[in-house]
């Protein structure tokens, strides 16, 4: 089925991602984003529909080459290329673009940036002070406390967190089951000092915050619906800041019981099946953490460092 303009490919494609490939709506946004910025540089003759069509080889390397010369990372040129070749594979397998203009089309690797992952040390005190800080019983302070133990003890997305119902959690065998990416479904462990968070949560914070709006969900906002990711990283910062900690993103907290697992003798394949990773090359990236934080040790304490 040919398609004429760039408008329906988009929408097409879109749909595609959302149904078949089962994306979340910010990885879908970010993939439409990226062709977005394709289509209006190949917009050269005011006609964005022919020009997404009709690109060429030729086209999609000017493109790469113009956004290297604006100083773009390595790793916005590593996404919009693959962005580019994810697309055009799939507008070539459903007969809408023939040839496929970005099949030979390469791109910069990512660059190689190591994760923020907090020490022990740290750890420790940012999730003792949401301990603390939830004994006034107020309903939002302890479900600040269960969201940062559970996002240390799981490593789970802040977007996995926001969507675990109270029937996903089970205290007794202290597990929790978790929507990843691609609605693929996870069973992560936790230990019990998030048990201790959850079960408090739900004896004396959640009760106060059910509302007539209120769903299954695990964790609430102050209206008693769904809790977001945006109160959860709000949560996260300022549990920094009165911890006196470095102020990071919840990914962070991800980053972290990664790093700390692989520290504490966990196989890379165990880790990978905790975070989700549907590829193990994501899951050894954080070998280098441990890597560096054992040299960086090393160089501090050894006299012939």
């Amino acid at each position: 089925m040919d398609i004429a303009t760039a408008s329906d490919l988009l929408r097409s494609y879109e749909g595609f991602l959302r149904h078949q490939r089962g994306l979340s709506g910010n990885t879908v946004r970010a993939y439409l984003g990226d062709l977005s910025h394709l289509t209006r540089h190949l917009d050269a003759d005011g006609d964005p529909d022919v020009a997404l069509t009709a690109a060429t080889l030729a086209d999609l390397r000017a493109w790469l080459a113009s956004m290297h010369a604006e100083g773009l990372s390595r790793t916005t040129l590593a996404r919009r290329g693959a962005a580019a070749r994810t697309f055009f594979g799939w507008a070539e397998e459903t007969g809408r673009i023939v040839p496929n203009p970005a099949l030979r089309l390469a791109s910069a690797r990512p660059a190689s940036t190591l994760p923020t992952v907090l020490s022990n040390a740290d750890v420790l005190a940012l999730l003792e002070l949401a301990g603390t800080r939830a004994d006034d019983g107020d309903p939002l302070h302890l479900r600040d406390w269960a969201a940062v133990e559970l996002l240390y003890a799981t490593g789970m997305r802040v977007g996995e967190l926001a969507g675990v119902e109270i029937g996903d959690v089970d205290l007794a065998q202290r597990l929790v089951r978790v929507m990843g990416k691609g609605g693929k479904e996870r069973m992560v462990p936790f230990g019990q000092p998030a048990a201790r968070a959850i079960e408090q949560w739900l004896e004396r914070g959640r009760p106060l915050l059910v509302s007539e709006s209120t769903d299954a969900a695990l964790l609430l906002g102050r209206r008693g619906q769904r809790v977001n990711q945006r109160q959860v990283r709000e949560a996260v910062h300022e549990l920094c800041r009165l911890a006196g900690v470095e102020e990071v993103a919840p990914h962070a907290l991800r980053h972290t019981a990664a790093t700390h697992l692989l520290s504490g003798g966990s196989d890379l394949r165990s880790v990978q099946e905790v975070l989700g990773h549907a590829s193990l090359s994501t899951t050894q990236r954080y070998t280098h953490v441990t890597a560096e934080r054992l040299r960086a040790a090393y160089q501090l304490a050894h006299p012939r460092a």
